[in-house]
């Protein structure tokens, strides 16, 4: 185990399950931790390359093959599928879930996390706070949009970008609007959303396990950049999280149908905003920050799923 973590739980369970982390890289930090809290628990854990699954579809018995065999006897998965494999992950995801095993994140939960327009509709539904956001297929639509977001920055997002990747701070509006016309040419989804300046290039990070909130962060961008991801060079520190950020998280979770999640909101005039919900959350950055055990509350939750 990994001696920073302050909350780990060496107790083991009632009931030894066998439980799959799916996941191609079996050597980064996050699903070591989870192969760890899970043994820590006197569970049967195992690795599973998604890439590496083929599948079975059948009506009479669907499985998963993994290395020429048959994959049986999982009582569950933790699904850690990279935004890149999104299509191929979950199709595997499916199979698992078609064969009876229980999922942390079921797979239809996890597509409507990575598919950002969706994921702000759905959190738009239950009234969940977000930026104002605009997406439109005209470029004739475009002068429109920029008249109704009255501020001078806006951001531009593209919808398959990843840890800050394919995010644009604008300030004019004639540069933005031709920036635009060129990635809708190119048949590239984007959308425009309202820059949150009282943030100060900050965010929070909430780690969610079921219905609690475990874990916090705030993450403060590099000097002369507005995006916060500690892939970018974003630093993080420790956070009091409030009640309304608290219960913002969880709702934001719930409303996408994800267990588990990293939620990225920010601290708005208005109160918090939401800006993503990462159903694939890496655990190095908030574990080292906070010093708390995010592993083992998931394999927790997997004993209640299963019970």
């Amino acid at each position: 185990m990994f001696e920073f973590i302050k909350n780990s739980n060496p107790i083991k369970a009632k009931k030894k399950l066998k439980i799959g982390v799916l996941s191609v890289a079996p050597k980064i930090y996050s699903t070591n931790r989870l192969i760890d809290a899970g043994r820590a628990r006197g569970h049967d854990m195992h690795i599973v390359d998604t890439l590496g699954c083929s599948m079975n579809i059948s009506s009479h018995h669907p499985s998963v093959v993994y290395k020429g065999e048959a994959l049986e006897g999982f009582d569950a998965i933790i699904p850690r599928i990279g935004a890149s494999i999104t299509f191929y992950g979950t199709a595997v995801l499916r199979q698992f879930e078609m064969m009876g095993v229980h999922s942390v994140n079921r797979s239809i939960a996890i597509s409507r996390s990575r598919d950002k327009l969706r994921a702000l509709q759905l959190l738009s539904r239950d009234g969940i706070g977000m930026p104002e956001t605009w997406f439109a297929h005209n470029p004739d639509d475009l002068p429109h949009i920029m008249e109704q977001m009255q501020q001078e920055q806006f951001v531009v997002k593209l919808l398959e970008g990843t840890h800050g990747n394919g995010v644009f701070l604008m300030d004019d509006r004639k540069t933005a609007i031709s920036m635009i016309e060129a990635f809708m040419d190119l048949k590239v989804n984007l959308m425009v959303q309202e820059f949150v300046k009282e943030a100060n290039c900050e965010d929070i990070r909430c780690f969610v396990v079921g219905d609690k909130v475990i874990a916090g962060m705030k993450r403060k961008a590099k000097d002369g950049d507005f995006r916060s991801n500690l892939h970018r060079g974003g630093s993080a520190g420790t956070v009091e999280l409030s009640k309304e950020e608290i219960q913002t998280a969880i709702k934001a979770t719930k409303a996408l149908g994800l267990n588990v999640a990293g939620v990225d909101m920010l601290r708005s005039k208005n109160g918090p905003v939401i800006l993503e919900v990462n159903s694939s959350p890496g655990l190095n950055g908030i574990e080292k920050t906070t010093g708390i055990d995010t592993a083992t509350p998931i394999i927790e939750f997997i004993e209640t799923m299963v019970k």
